[in-house]
């Protein structure tokens, strides 16, 4: 009877070592959003406010010679790159008007928006961002905008080669950003913050978002959040601060 007992208590205790350890559920975690802004002018302009901003990337304009406006130069892109931002590039140019859009307006907004890349120092495989900037109805989505970027598609082959040394991107509204990410005639989609614009809502498959301006900050500009992998980069520094 001792002789039972005693194997019955080896027993129990090979079994509670062998047991496995209880199972630890974490709770699941959110994707980290990355910060930034958009701004039309030079960032070198307001390069001191920018310094204790603590954001993660700048938005930055490739544009046609004839804008107003200033383009992100070579200087201009290493200064934001050295005090430890990334950037984004878009290309805008009358990206306002319906009849703008068009296959031969895509081809030649990609050559132009490729070269202004290069003479940068963007990096291959990250993004050049294209704008739509208006409330494009379905119409005007499958036609224009829809012929637009397989205009880029074909002008970003010739210039770097069937490759493509830039992956595309879309800043637009919702109904946008839809429809040329499901076409796969963008890789990125950047939704605008005009939120009366079609699709708005509805659409959650944005890598950048873009909202008010911030408080914080005195110069013209839109504030964005952008999560994963948006298509951003930094070129080689030669400053070491702003």
């Amino acid at each position: 009877m001792k002789k039972r007992g005693f194997l019955l208590l080896v027993l129990i205790l090979a079994a509670c070592q062998s047991a496995p350890p209880p199972r630890v559920v974490e709770a699941p975690r959110r994707a980290q959003l990355a910060h930034g802004i958009d701004l039309p002018i030079d960032a070198r302009d307001v390069s001191s406010e920018l310094k204790g901003s603590r954001l993660d990337f700048v938005a930055r304009y490739y544009r046609d010679p004839a804008s107003r406006w200033p383009t992100l130069s070579a200087e201009e892109a290493r200064m934001v790159s050295s005090a430890g931002m990334s950037l984004v590039a878009v290309w805008e140019f009358h990206s306002h008007k319906r009849d703008y859009f068009s296959y031969a307006s895509g081809y030649y907004d990609a050559l132009a928006a490729y070269h202004q890349a290069k003479a940068i120092g963007q990096p291959s495989g990250s993004a050049i961002y294209f704008a739509v900037d208006f409330n494009a109805q379905e119409p005007d989505v499958r036609g224009p905008v829809d012929h637009y970027f397989r205009g880029i598609a074909a002008g970003l082959a010739a210039a770097g080669g069937p490759a493509r040394q830039y992956r595309v991107g879309v800043y637009g509204s919702g109904a946008v950003c839809d429809y040329l990410k499901r076409t796969r005639l963008a890789d990125y989609a950047w939704l605008s913050n005009s939120t009366a614009w079609s699709g708005y809502n509805s659409f959650a498959d944005w890598n950048i978002r873009q909202s008010g301006r911030s408080p914080s900050l005195s110069f013209d500009h839109d504030s964005n959040e952008a999560r994963g992998e948006y298509g951003s980069f930094r070129v080689p520094n030669r400053y070491s601060s702003l």
